[in-house]
């Protein structure tokens, strides 16, 4: 089936391109979530004006990522968790916990633009990345401590 995409997609494609993908993943996943639609002759044709809104709409949001991440480089979050012997925690900081950290100082961030490159499970400082913006990410300083 073709389609359109109209936003970038990870690991498919950029906004805009035509594309061909299985009928079942652009019914039951892209169209359904507004990441794309039907490659219609007329589709094809409406998207440039689409395109331009779009493209627009995105500047202004890349514009707001880069004053969050300015915001998000000086923060420093702290979790707290259970310790057991020699410093090993019970259990690893997840990226929910530390969205909700981010929460409480008043930073709205999807736990799923979190990236832990690999499970945290010691006491200490620890470098996370926040994806908030297709061009812009920011890396958050997590004190992880014992609770």
């Amino acid at each position: 089936m073709k389609i359109i995409l109209r936003q970038d997609v990870e690991h498919l494609g950029k906004m805009g391109e035509i594309l061909t993908v299985k009928d079942g993943y652009a019914r039951n996943y892209l169209i359904p979530r507004n990441y794309a639609y039907y490659a219609t002759p007329g589709a094809i044709r409406g998207f440039e004006s689409e395109k331009k809104r779009i493209t627009a709409q995105m500047d202004k949001m890349k514009g707001t990522a880069e004053l969050l991440a300015a915001k998000l480089a000086d923060t420093q979050v702290s979790v707290g968790m259970k310790v057991g012997e020699e410093g090993r925690l019970f259990g690893a900081v997840t990226a929910q916990m530390i969205a909700d950290e981010l929460a409480l100082l008043g930073h709205t961030v999807d736990r799923r633009n979190i990236t832990i490159d690999e499970p945290i499970k010691s006491l200490g400082l620890f470098d996370v990345k926040v994806k908030l913006h297709p061009e812009v990410m920011a890396t958050v300083k997590v004190w992880v401590i014992s609770a």
